[in-house]
This record gives C-alpha cells, structure tokens and sequence, in this order.
C-alpha cells in the first residue's frame, strides 16, 4: 500500500501529500516535531547560558547559597556557599544541557530522514531523559526541595522545569507511540 495513493480521493499532492509520503504514520511526524521543538528550546537554552553567563550564573549561586529562602536554621546546613563549588555546578548544567541539544538535535535529524526509526526513538529518548534528569531530579528536586528554591521569590525556576519537564515527558510518551517500519534499517516491528 502507497502512503501517497491509500487515500480515498486519490493519490495526495503538495504539502500535505510530501508529508504523508515522509511520514507514512502521522506519530512519526509529531515524534519528530515534538523532537525537535524541544531540541531547539534546550539548545536556545545553553546558547543563553553561555552568551550570557553571568545572569544565570547568579541564579544557581542564589539558589546553591539559599540566600532569599526563610533561612531557617533546620536547612541552612545545606546551602553550598563555595563560588568554586557554585560555579562547578553551572558549568555542569551547561555541559549537561548542550549535550542533551546535541543528542536531541541529532535525533531530529534521524526522524527526518526516512531511515531507522529504532535510532530515532533511542536518542530522542536518551535526550529527553537527559532533560528530566536535569530538570526534573535536578531543579525540581535538589533545587526546589534540597536548597528550598520554592521558598525564594526572586530566584525561583520550578515553574520553569515544571514546564521543561511536562514538554519532555509529553515528548517522550510521543516518541515511544511510534513503530519501526518493517524493511526499514534496523527494522522489524515493535
């Protein structure tokens, strides 16, 4: 069966119909959509924290040293004071977020062309597990509850990791509706 000539009115034409040539199953196209909506928000993200080091850069201190929570004496003990250990800690994330657009970028371009879905679906799901690492264990939980981010008025970012975190978990369920096609690399079905 031709993706371009199963339709009822006959063969599609034009966009809709190079679209459903490329992508014979409507999950792959939003796989790679959704793929590579988050791949360009994370790179955007680690291109802001390198060109604009410092703003961010303040952001992890304020939250590492818990200097704006209620500073209760019962969590202070937690807060990490040390500019070295501060700015160890955001050079990290940076790595960490570059690495995972770079995977993500990489699964986008998978996806597009009309090779092995199987490798598509494995380093978008390697990349998007990245981010919930990053965002989900790592501002949600270690920053918002560890170092009481949630406490802070001003250097508070759950709403922003929850955000992350909804787009890379909605991506992730996305990725994994998808089937290898039978014949394609790598193939055989899921």
């Amino acid at each position: 069966m031709n993706a371009s000539s199963d339709h009822p009115r006959g063969p599609r034409t034009g966009p809709a119909g190079a679209a459903a040539r490329r992508f014979p199953d409507i999950r792959e196209a939003a796989a790679a959509v959704l793929t590579g909506v988050v791949a360009l928000y994370i790179a955007l993200v680690a291109f802001g924290n390198i060109t604009d080091f410092d703003t961010n850069r303040e952001f992890v201190r304020h939250v590492l040293a818990m200097d704006t929570t209620f500073r209760d004496d019962g969590v202070m003990w937690r807060a990490v004071t040390s500019r070295v250990w501060q700015d160890a800690a955001y050079v990290a994330i940076i790595v960490w977020e570059s690495a995972a657009a770079l995977v993500l970028i990489a699964a986008t371009g998978l996806w597009l062309r009309r090779g092995d879905r199987h490798r598509a679906r494995s380093l978008s799901t390697a990349g998007l597990l990245m981010l919930l690492v990053l965002f989900g264990a790592g501002f949600i939980a270690l920053g918002g509850e560890w170092f009481a981010m949630w406490q802070s008025e001003k250097w508070n970012g759950l709403d922003a990791a929850s955000r992350v975190v909804l787009l890379s978990g909605l991506t992730l369920l996305t990725v994994h509706t998808t089937r290898d096609r039978p014949g394609a690399a790598g193939g055989g079905t899921d």
